[in-house]
C-alpha cells in the first residue's frame, strides 16, 4: 500500500501535501497552496501534470465545501432583533456580503471563474451556494478558473 502511494505521490508524498493544502486553502480557512505547488514543482519538475491536476482538484473540492456551506445557510435571516440600528461594523459586513451575492445573482455560475481570487473567491462560492445555483455548473466554472490560476503558477516555476 505504501509503495503504491509512494509511486503515485512521489517519494516524500509532496503531491498529497499539495492536495490537502489546495483543498483547505479553498475553504474559509487561510492557506497558500500556490506556494506549495511552486515548491513541489521546484523539487519535482517531472510531476508537472499530476501536481497541476491534483492541486486543481483539491482547490475545486474546497470551493465546493464553501458552496455547500452557503447552501446550508437559511434563505431568510429570521428571529428577534434588538431595538435600534445595527452596529456600524454589522452594516459594513452586510453591505460587503450583499455585493458578492448581487454579483453572483447577476452573472450566475460564470462568476465562479473568479473563485480562485484572493478575498472574493470564498465569498463568491458561499454566495453561489446560498443562492442555490446549479452545483454541477458551479463546480465546472470553479474548476476552469482554478485550473487556469494553477497553470499560470506552474508555468512561472
Amino acid at each position: 500500500m505504501m509503495d503504491t502511494l509512494t509511486q503515485f505521490f512521489g517519494s516524500d508524498l509532496s503531491l498529497w501535501g499539495l492536495f490537502i493544502s489546495s483543498l483547505l486553502g479553498a475553504t474559509l480557512l487561510p492557506g497558500g497552496s500556490e506556494l506549495v505547488l511552486a515548491g513541489v514543482l521546484a523539487l519535482h519538475p517531472e510531476l508537472f501534470w499530476p501536481a497541476l491536476l491534483l492541486g486543481t482538484l483539491g482547490n475545486t473540492l474546497g470551493g465546493m465545501v464553501t458552496f455547500g456551506m452557503g447552501w446550508m445557510l437559511p434563505q431568510r435571516m429570521g428571529g428577534s432583533q434588538a431595538a435600534g440600528p445595527p452596529p456600524a461594523y454589522s452594516l459594513r459586513v452586510q453591505t460587503q456580503q450583499l455585493k458578492h451575492v448581487e454579483k453572483v445573482r447577476n452573472y450566475g455560475t460564470p462568476a465562479l471563474l473568479l473563485a480562485w481570487a484572493p478575498l472574493i473567491g470564498d465569498a463568491l462560492c458561499l454566495a453561489a451556494g446560498w443562492l442555490r445555483l446549479n452545483p454541477l455548473q458551479a463546480a465546472l466554472f470553479m474548476l476552469v478558473g482554478k485550473f487556469v490560476r494553477y497553470w499560470v503558477v506552474a508555468m512561472a516555476v
